[in-house]
């Protein structure tokens, strides 16, 4: 391969003229001159660590034209304008994808055989036109840098089965030299990446995976969408990104965000192309402060001052995390990096991989099986991860992980390693760590009865003193990570010792091992957020003191009015209120059942009798208030007041919407009792006659509270329906609550 730089020492000028950069980062010069010499590399580097310019450099200083294999038509785009700005003609930079016309990919191929081109950015699919094969067998190419090359392994978390057949078409047009890059490999990944694009010999550059500046934490999925409102409060006017499993779900998080006063939009692949674009944009102008996004999507951000990487949900695997996570803190400053983690997520994830073949239902159970040992273990987190990536971290305490700030109690683990070791050893190493554990804890499943495992000494050993498989498998990942057994590349997940391992059962010693975290019965209870009208079980307890002034507040307030109380505030939102101390308006109109109406119409003196109360007790209020019900009922609502205002028959509006008349009853209740005034008389006089409508409405007038039951008793159900009082409740609500 030609080159037109005269001498090694000129690599720094270069750099300066072409980038505006005095020094190089880590490893790039050394990996820079490894291509210019026409040697095959492989170069795994974090996210943020400079991996572009390894191949732009040197392509921009070698004849011919470099052709860059990457599979984000966003980021070809990003890259090519950014080589642009650089002082160099436009012709020297071009992508070739779909997005183009054929006019336009006409002209980038005129452009290339004049030789103007130095880098030419092509998706997989467009590589594998043979159309654009017989263009490429035309071309000098000096190189090709294949970007994202994890997508070639299927132990990779971006499988794409094109980037497998890279390697035949790379023949077909002539075989040049190779720089393979990725963010993220473990050394299966890495293993199968040599392989596959046959470069045995590569020169491999690998930069460390540790973040220092990037704290890490699993939270229970508890209350979590309440969770995400109060943290992202505790960071107000930093960008975060959200990740979720589901489309629905990144719509349903970014909808609760909003309506609760944070600047959030959603962004995945099911929304059209220009409305990503804008979302896009708009999080890089900070015009919104959190973009909510499926974890399946990359979204290709070069965002620096990213300061927050939330996981409502868990990924599918380490490198996917690895991944998410790196999108924080890539100018060095703070990134917090915060999972939410239920069992009940791991079921979901085990039930994507159903309708696969067996190998890539094996392969996704193990990657999941990792980020469940990620999420349970109580070791260093950092430690965890670099150890995934093969990479060994020293440090007994990193300072900047859940774990670590807030340790577990150790217990003595000599004996419970000894008897781990010797199980692996007696099985032969031939086993995965899940049936290591069965033999431990004498479980006789159809694998353990099948190599006869259950003849051995060492089976059931472990089973004594409640020791269960939580505790092993705590155990064996401690192991793991402190090198006593290690995990065979080729039979990935298969157990063997290693020489500290062998080394410990010649020589047992004294070994501190913690327990790790369990999450039994702590999953999700968001339904208690999303449940229309934002009521919110075990908020905690109410202020008795509180709940009296406020209940005598609201009596005079209704006689001044000559109203019901029940009608000014019902029991319910002043519970709430002696909970959650809302001191202004804005505060008020987030309890349930009040609304930005009725914080207008009754609320100034409940909110300046709370603030007086908290100033002189002292209190310490909740930072997060209350949480807004979420907005993906707000489609329902407008539906329903839209209808009512066309006098639709409610049997129809129920119908349209798949709902039960008493379904539709309850919302119409909630939209009331939220502030929102609706008319129903034009439904009601059909089914009520006038006389009964005057008695109902009379009863709630002087009633003490808005009880069916009470009435019920009161008005007698041989003359009243449930569903004439709730009509005639709603009507009564409506007109003297508004």
């Amino acid at each position: 391969m030609g080159t037109a730089v005269a001498k090694d020492t000129s690599l720094q000028e270069y750099l300066k003229k072409f980038f505006g950069f005095s020094n190089f980062k880590d490893q790039q010069e050394a990996i820079i001159k490894n291509v210019l010499n026409g040697k095959d590399t492989f170069v795994i580097m974090p996210t943020g660590g400079g991996k572009s310019l390894c191949y732009q450099l040197p392509a921009l200083l070698s004849d011919g034209v470099a052709v860059v294999v990457s599979p984000l038509i966003a980021l070809m785009k990003n890259q090519v304008d950014i080589l642009r700005t650089f002082g160099a003609k436009n012709e020297i930079a071009h992508f070739l994808n779909s997005s183009l016309s054929k006019s336009q990919i006409n002209k980038v191929k005129e452009e290339v055989i004049r030789g103007d081109t130095k880098l030419l950015y092509v998706a997989p699919e467009s590589l594998s036109k043979e159309l654009n094969v017989a263009f490429f067998k035309k071309v000098k190419i000096s190189f090709f840098a294949i970007d994202e090359v994890h997508c070639i392994s299927e132990w990779g978390h971006d499988f794409r089965p094109e980037y497998r057949r890279l390697r035949p078409l790379i023949d077909q047009i002539g075989r040049v030299p190779i720089i393979a890059l990725t963010a993220t490999a473990t050394p299966k990944v890495q293993e199968d990446i040599l392989k596959n694009l046959e470069i045995p010999e590569a020169a491999i550059f690998k930069s460390s995976f540790n973040r220092p500046n990037l704290y890490y934490e699993v939270r229970t999925k508890q209350n979590a969408a309440k969770e995400i409102i109060k943290f992202i409060r505790q960071h107000t006017g930093k960008s975060g990104i959200i990740y979720c499993l589901s489309r629905k779900k990144v719509e349903e998080i970014a909808q609760t965000l909003q309506v609760n006063g944070i600047k959030a939009l959603p962004y995945h692949a099911g929304m059209d192309k220009p409305t990503r674009d804008q979302t896009q944009d708009k999080f890089l102008m900070e015009e919104v402060d959190v973009m909510v996004a499926t974890i399946a999507f990359g979204m290709g951000i070069d965002k620096p001052d990213v300061r927050f990487v939330l996981h409502y949900d868990i990924p599918k695997s380490l490198e996917s995390y690895y991944q998410e996570t790196g999108r924080s803190g890539r100018d060095g400053g703070e990134g917090r990096c915060v999972t939410f983690y239920s069992y009940e997520d791991v079921r979901k994830l085990e039930k994507f991989l159903k309708d696969k073949p067996v190998a890539e239902q094996e392969i996704g159970k193990q990657l999941i099986q990792e980020t469940i040992s990620f999420a349970e273990s109580s070791v260093c987190r950092r430690k965890m991860l670099l150890h995934y990536f093969g990479e060994t971290y020293n440090e007994a305490n990193c300072g900047n992980c859940d774990n670590c700030l807030h340790p577990k109690t150790k217990f003595e683990g000599k004996e419970d390693l000894e008897l781990l070791l010797e199980t692996v050893r007696e099985t032969k190493e031939k086993f995965k760590s899940k049936h290591i554990v069965d033999v431990i804890l004498g479980n006789l499943s159809s694998s353990v009865k099948s190599y006869k495992h259950d003849k051995l000494e060492v089976y059931g050993e472990g089973a004594e003193d409640g020791k269960d498989e939580k505790f092993w498998n705590a155990v064996v990942r401690q192991a793991l990570v402190m090198d006593y057994l290690t995990k065979d590349i080729e039979t990935y997940g298969v157990m063997s010792l290693s020489d500290k391992g062998k080394a410990f059962l010649k020589k047992p010693h004294s070994i501190m091992l913690a327990k790790d975290h369990d999450y039994a019965g702590e999953d999700e209870d968001d339904d208690d957020i999303m449940m229309a009208g934002g009521a919110q079980k075990g908020a905690g307890a109410a202020d008795p003191t509180l709940y009296a002034l406020l209940k005598d507040l609201c009596r005079s307030t209704a006689t001044k009015m000559k109203l019901p109380p029940f009608v000014v505030f019902q029991e319910t939102s002043l519970e709430e209120m002696a909970t959650h101390y809302p001191v202004n308006l804005e505060e008020l109109a987030r309890i349930t059942g009040v609304g930005v109406n009725k914080a207008e119409k009754f609320g100034k003196a409940f909110a300046d009798l709370i603030a007086k109360y908290v100033e002189e007790n002292e209190i310490d209020r909740p930072q997060d208030i209350v949480v807004k019900s979420v907005v993906n009922k707000s489609g329902l609502k407008v539906y329903i007041i839209q209808s009512i205002d066309r006098k639709v028959d409610l049997e129809n509006m129920a119908k349209g919407k798949g709902l039960t008349l008493p379904a539709l009853l309850q919302e119409i209740e909630t939209i009331v009792s939220s502030g929102t005034k609706v008319d129903i008389s034009y439904y009601i006089d059909k089914v009520i006659d006038e006389d009964r409508q005057d008695e109902v409405f009379d009863y709630f007038r002087s009633a003490e509270s808005d009880s069916l039951e009470n009435a019920l008793t009161e008005l007698g159900t041989e003359d009243y329906s449930e569903e004439d009082i709730r009509l005639m409740r709603i009507r009564f609500m409506s007109e003297m609550g508004h």
